[in-house]
């Protein structure tokens, strides 16, 4: 069973890189500045920022359903230069390969139906696997090691 990737879309976060440092505390974000290679994921463009790219740091709900119990929210980086990434079906970008992942599976419920810890290099096969069961609907990623939310992968 094919996946298809899903970005975070980049229009309710281009406000955030108008706004000056004390308009970003206020909504708790933070304008910040990639340091190293792979340190900073962007979740719009699905690539890790540059070193001396400018990025914005907030807070993001990405599971939102009212009647879940697993809703959450944390932080995420949005490259100023992001464009939305458009993955093909049965294709994972470099920014999940390459990292070990927490996958975290859910029912059309949003109830969790499975988890695991994932070498990004196998994520593309234990993808197919969770969808070939029809119950997935949807798996979230997130980094293993922080616990931060990179992208979802949905039924293509």
């Amino acid at each position: 069973m094919s996946f298809r990737i899903r970005p975070l879309p980049l229009e309710p976060f281009q406000p955030l890189f108008a706004l000056d440092d004390d308009g970003l505390l206020a909504l708790g974000a933070r304008r910040m500045v990639a340091d190293a290679p792979h340190s900073a994921p962007c979740r719009v463009s699905l690539v890790d920022a540059g070193p001396g790219e400018r990025l914005i740091l907030v807070n993001h709900r990405h599971l939102d359903a009212p009647s879940s119990p697993y809703r959450g929210d944390g932080p995420i980086f949005v490259r100023e230069a992001a464009a939305e990434a458009a993955p093909a079906p049965g294709e994972a970008p470099d920014l999940l390969t390459r990292r070990l992942l927490s996958a975290r599976v859910y029912d059309a419920d949003w109830m969790m139906a499975d988890a695991d810890v994932v070498e990004g290099a196998d994520l593309v096969a234990r993808l197919e696997a969770w969808f070939a069961d029809p119950a997935a609907a949807t798996v979230h990623l997130h980094t293993a090691r922080r616990g931060c939310f990179l992208a979802a992968a949905e039924r293509a």
